[in-house]
């Protein structure tokens, strides 16, 4: 019996652990912007740039 209060003793510290990481994310604006990320991948096609043409260090102009 002393087992089953040592393994919910130490879920309860993990879940507390948990909500603790959960609200601090919320409090730092990891949730902010909803909407970003469900559009990024139509526009995501514009957004690359076109690799620069390299030059030939050894050719002579």
């Amino acid at each position: 019996m002393s087992v089953m209060y040592l393994l919910i003793s130490i879920s309860i510290a993990v879940a507390i652990g948990f909500f603790i990481a959960f609200v601090r994310a919320v409090r730092s604006g990891q949730y902010e912007d909803d909407y970003t990320p469900s559009v990024r991948m139509l526009f995501d096609d514009e957004l690359k740039k076109p690799e620069p043409t390299t030059k030939n260090p050894n050719k002579q102009p």
